[in-house]
């Protein structure tokens, strides 16, 4: 009889305990939830954003939460970047390419052969680093906001650095007139494009106009031929960096900006905040952005310098440190596979 007492009161205890542990996971989880959800509308306050309906917000508030574990998962890791809840944190992976990316893959993923006209200067002639801001070279940041037309930013940007290079002005030149107006082609606005085609509709068309003259919409339209036909700059034609060679890449960064295709897409680049992008990224080339320079950050680590469109609440005001001379030739996030640039 003592010994069922004993088996009872110890059973008992038991389940008390289990009870303790379930209730006490319970508080928790439930204070885990509230200080995400405080969280959450701490960060729709932050961007001003605004859901339409409870179901809606509820949706959202789960995606946000599941990329903030991603986040805080890459955070608490020993790395040479850390990474934000920034303006896309609510956004699912699909939904953040269709809007914020837009690079499209030539046909076949082959590319003309081009002259590469800096194929014989030596490595050992080029500066450690070089930024092309600091020269004058490069417009402030941009923002091509719910429009995938990356590929127009990115090709306007190198377009801007080597105009000023040539006739040593600085103009801010339109995004909107490749948007609207390049569209014969596989540049289709807001739907995606691809800069050697961008550069070629410039040769075609004499030239672009400024941003001041024909502004930014972050939406298709139909092209102003009025506004079209003041143009403020010309190029004279565009070269291939080789594929899958970080070495001729620098080569050219040293001489002048670099449009270059990335998978903006994946997560690290997505939610960057600072430091050296470096580690696991993907290839899938699906986003645009510019090479203004290349370093060698305090640690060691060599870098290149980005120029990003999508406002200086992104990255490092706008711009992006990723990890030069990597292991795999394709590049970071496949910088090296398909970077071009402009003639004057």
């Amino acid at each position: 009889m003592a010994t069922n007492r004993s088996s009872v009161f110890l059973l008992a205890t038991v389940l008390i305990a289990c009870a303790y542990a379930l209730g006490s996971l319970a508080a928790r989880d439930l204070t885990d939830n509230q200080a995400m959800v405080a969280r959450h509308e701490q960060w729709m306050a932050k961007y001003g954003r605004v859901y339409s309906d409870a179901a809606e917000k509820a949706r959202r508030f789960e995606v946000f939460r599941a990329n903030v574990a991603f986040i805080e998962s890459v955070n608490a890791g020993n790395h040479k970047f850390w990474l934000e809840a920034n303006q896309f944190a609510d956004l699912t992976d699909d939904e953040f390419r269709a809007t914020r990316t837009g690079y499209k893959l030539p046909a076949g993923k082959d590319r003309r052969t081009t002259a590469f006209r800096y194929a014989n200067v030596s490595l050992d002639d080029l500066p450690d680093s070089i930024d092309w801001r600091a020269k004058g070279a490069v417009t402030p940041i941009k923002n091509q906001g719910e429009c995938g037309c990356c590929w127009a930013f990115s090709t306007v940007a190198s377009m801007e650095g080597i105009v000023k290079l040539s006739t040593g002005k600085l103009i801010s030149l339109s995004e909107q007139e490749l948007v609207d107006c390049d569209v014969n082609g596989m540049d289709q606005g807001c739907n995606g494009g691809e800069m050697d085609d961008a550069f070629q509709f410039i040769i075609d068309n004499g030239g672009l106009t400024t941003e001041s003259n024909y502004p930014y919409t972050a939406a298709d339209g139909t092209c102003n031929s009025g506004k079209a036909s003041n143009d403020a700059a010309s190029i004279n034609g565009f070269e291939d960096v080789p594929a899958n060679d970080e070495a001729s890449l620098r080569k050219a960064v040293a001489n002048q900006l670099v449009s270059v295709a990335v998978d903006g897409g994946d997560s690290h680049f997505r939610f960057y905040k600072g430091g050296v992008l470096s580690g696991t990224c993907g290839t899938e080339l699906d986003h645009g952005i510019a090479a203004v320079g290349y370093g060698v950050a305090a640690d060691g680590t060599k870098y290149w310098l980005m120029k990003n469109s999508w406002g200086t609440s992104w990255g490092e005001g706008g711009y992006i440190r990723m990890e030069r001379d990597v292991a795999d030739e394709e590049g970071l996030c496949g910088l090296a596979m398909q970077p071009s640039y402009p003639t004057a």
